[in-house]
């Protein structure tokens, strides 16, 4: 029979890259002497710039000092971006305390004119409220005008104040209201009976005559679909976000039929509007901070007809796609 061989270590080899981090002293690598592990040191002392071979020694293997400092570096940058982050949303954080505090002023100021206004407004104007509606807009102008940019498409599609329709738009975002007041249209929105207890601005809402609604309470829903019918037939325009509430997730959620069956039981059009953007900058949820960027609003041609679930349908198809085509998902 022959003899058996055991092939000794090559005295100096290059081994495979050691991925160490701040903690690691040693590592156990296999296959050594005599089946037993061998242990690997790290070294962690000042780094050194000439590169170093893994050297093997009565089975210890010593890294090369290059592989500590790779990742020492990634931990750094890791470091860096999240500080990166951080100071990201401090400013988005004092950019928003910032929009507040002008929307505040600015709405204290107005709302006295608003209050001046209203006894001729009631007399001359009792359903559209044009002049409410022109100081409404000077308002979230100014508010809007300091922290981003507004685009518009579309605007020949938007009809005359003087002619009533159905307005729905995609809810993404707190701005979504800031955004459709610059339209300059007398459109009358619904909002929940709890924004009308803030201060000043609860107050407006109530003088430009925004239609309250108890949430989860068919009979206020009721009621509020009949007061939108009575608005129009009297020749004032009402405003729907037909998801019912904004997006979590920024995707464009089922349609409600209310606004539809306004629009189909006074014959008049329906207005598709796509918000672009306002999700970004104020994320549900995050409505104390304000994401830089800007806003893109589109006003599609009105849709027309009798049957509601037709109206419904078209009108989000249009939105839809348009969200689609920018990047957005629908659900």
């Amino acid at each position: 029979m022959g003899t058996l061989l055991w092939p000794r270590p090559a005295t100096t080899a290059f081994a495979p890259p050691i991925a160490a981090g701040p903690s690691a002293a040693h590592v156990v690598a296999g296959g050594g002497v005599k089946g037993r592990p061998r242990r690997v040191s790290v070294a962690l002392r000042c780094p050194d710039p000439r590169p170093r071979v893994i050297r093997e020694g009565r089975g210890r293997w010593t890294a090369s000092r290059p592989y500590v400092a790779a990742g020492g570096a990634a931990a750094a940058a890791d470091d860096d971006s999240s500080r990166a982050l951080s100071d990201l949303q401090m400013v988005s954080r004092i950019r928003g305390v910032f929009f507040y505090m002008v929307t505040s002023v600015a709405a204290i100021v107005l709302f006295v004119a608003m209050v001046v206004v209203h006894p001729l407004v009631l007399l001359f104007d009792r359903y559209r409220r044009r002049a409410q509606h022109y100081i409404a807009k000077i308002w979230a102008t100014l508010a809007i005008s300091m922290f981003y940019k507004l685009e518009f498409e579309g605007m020949e599609n938007l009809p005359p104040n003087t002619s009533p329709a159905v307005y729905v738009a995609n809810h993404q975002s707190f701005l979504d209201i800031y955004t459709l007041l610059t339209l300059g249209r007398c459109f009358k929105f619904i909002s929940k009976t709890s924004i009308f207890m803030i201060p000043i601005i609860g107050w407006a809402m109530y003088l430009l005559g925004v239609i309250p609604l108890r949430r989860m309470d068919s009979r206020s829903q009721l009621d509020c679909l009949k007061r939108c019918v009575d608005l129009v037939k009297r020749g004032a325009s009402v405003f729907f976000f037909p998801e019912g509430t904004r997006s979590k997730d920024g995707k464009l959620g089922v349609f409600k039929r209310g606004a539809f069956s306004v629009a189909a039981k006074t014959g008049v059009p329906v207005i598709p509007i796509t918000l672009l953007g306002t999700g970004k900058l104020m994320p549900p949820g995050m409505e104390g901070n304000l994401n830089s960027g800007s806003v893109k609003v589109i006003i599609h041609r009105p849709v027309e007809g009798d049957n509601a679930e037709k109206l419904c349908s078209n009108a989000r198809s249009v939105i839809a796609d348009t969200l689609l085509l920018h990047g957005y998902g629908v659900h």
